[in-house]
């Protein structure tokens, strides 16, 4: 899977909340401006810490992403890597080290957004800033994530518009710990009882956001439901859809015959089954933006550098519930526009896409 690194401004946009303070947190500070690239560094370290790798997204982008920029901004920082496999206990140890270990900036991804307050009060302890990434932390120092009502909507609009406002459906949402979760939920919720569509079973906030609970639960829906009854599914992300289609392609269920189904984070097997008409929509989050803005943000501080107002990629900064903030904007892909997005983005290729499985659809989509 090739990696977008080239990819800066083109991606996205900064939906501006508000008005924000910058955050006055420093280390190693060199008095060179790591910001405009001139490969100059104080051989800081700054520690990347991610919550699991269930989602492709985190080791297939967010980190090769994030130190290919460190790299190019600093050309002596170091960038100490940890995933916490989902564990919570484990992020609490695996901060405690990057503390140890002298990381003059913290990026955080937590496991668990609102137990996340601790790690937070031990870094700024230690004058060391932290950089809530992709779920916000209270008391954090800067924040950069997507607009995740806007997904939710997104997601629940597509649903609402592929099933014509009416029909059954089941309703799988994120990790309960997990801040973006319920945001998520929410916008879906804002869209779907505004409309004729029905759930017909309680919804299900999958713990860990796991292909195989998604797969497990919908499969315990056919049998008690069966499977015409489930005319439609808003699963929040593109694991948990994967997870939905092999439930129903499980009980007898004909690909051509799936249900209207929604994702989240444009992973390539989600793309891959959107241009087979086997999921409905994707929501895609352009990853090298948030990546390399949060790379940009964290040289600067490891530095000592003052973080400039608009980022190299071209985001202004705003505020969110008290915290710098950097919300960038998603976009749906469909069928329709796979070519006008993902591909023209850069972040995959046709090849990438149309592999031999693919080629029939690929050509009836227009996309070889």
């Amino acid at each position: 899977m090739p990696t977008p690194l080239h990819r800066v401004a083109t991606i996205g946009a900064a939906v501006l909340i508000g008005a924000g303070g910058l955050a006055a947190c420093g280390a190693n500070d060199t008095g060179s401006d790591a910001g405009s690239g001139d490969g100059s560094g104080g051989g800081a370290t700054i520690a990347l810490l991610l919550p699991e790798s269930a989602t492709t997204r985190y080791e297939a982008f967010d980190k090769p992403l994030f130190e290919a920029k460190v790299a190019e901004l600093c050309s002596d920082c170091e960038v100490a890597y940890f995933n916490a496999d989902q564990d919570e206990a484990k992020q609490q140890e695996q901060v405690a080290s990057a503390l140890t270990q002298g990381a003059d900036v913290l990026v955080l991804d937590p496991v668990n957004g609102a137990g996340a307050g601790g790690m937070i009060a031990d870094a700024q302890a230690e004058d060391v800033p932290v950089i809530a990434y992709d779920r916000f932390i209270e008391g954090a120092d800067y924040y950069m994530s997507f607009d995740n009502n806007t997904v939710g909507q997104m997601q629940g609009e597509a649903l609402v518009e592929a099933m014509g406002d009416t029909g059954g459906i089941l309703m799988l949402n994120g990790a309960p710990s997990d801040p973006n979760a319920a945001q998520f939920k929410a916008g879906a919720h804002s869209v779907i009882d505004e409309s004729g569509l029905e759930l017909l079973s309680n919804e299900y906030d999958n713990p860990d956001w796991s292909p195989e609970n998604a797969q497990s639960y919908v499969t315990d829906q056919v049998n008690k439901l069966g499977a015409d009854r489930i005319e439609g599914v808003y699963a929040a992300n593109d694991g948990q859809a994967g997870g939905v289609v092999a439930a129903l392609l499980g009980a007898g269920v004909e690909a051509a015959d799936l249900p209207p189904i929604t994702g989240q984070d444009a992973e390539l097997a989600a793309v891959q089954r959107i241009v087979a008409g086997e999921q409905t929509v994707t929501i895609y989050k352009p990853i090298p933006i948030e990546a390399e803005t949060a790379a940009e943000v964290a040289v600067d501080l490891a530095l000592g550098n003052e973080v400039p107002t608009t980022s190299v990629t071209g985001v202004d900064q705003s505020d969110f519930e008290g915290v710098t903030s950097y919300i960038f904007s998603p976009t749906a892909v469909t069928q329709d526009n796979v070519g006008d997005t993902v591909i023209a983005d850069g972040f995959y290729t046709a090849d990438d896409i149309c592999t031999s499985a693919y080629a029939d659809a690929c050509k009836a989509a227009g996309l070889q």
